[in-house]
């Protein structure tokens, strides 16, 4: 039920998100999710090959 966004949730979600932050904010918001993101990634990666060579 809550694994997937569609095309429709996404669409639905950029627009709220254009109303309450106004379209100026949104590139900030972008690239700040973007690299936490990437940031998480790293780390979940890192902190797997860890627990992969302990075992």
């Amino acid at each position: 039920m809550f694994g997937r966004l569609g095309t429709t949730e996404l669409i639905l979600i950029l627009i709220i998100a254009l109303v309450v932050f106004g379209p100026s904010k949104l590139p900030e918001i972008g690239k700040s999710v973007g690299k936490a993101l990437k940031e998480f990634k790293a780390h979940s990666t890192s902190i797997t090959k860890e627990l992969k060579d302990d075992e």
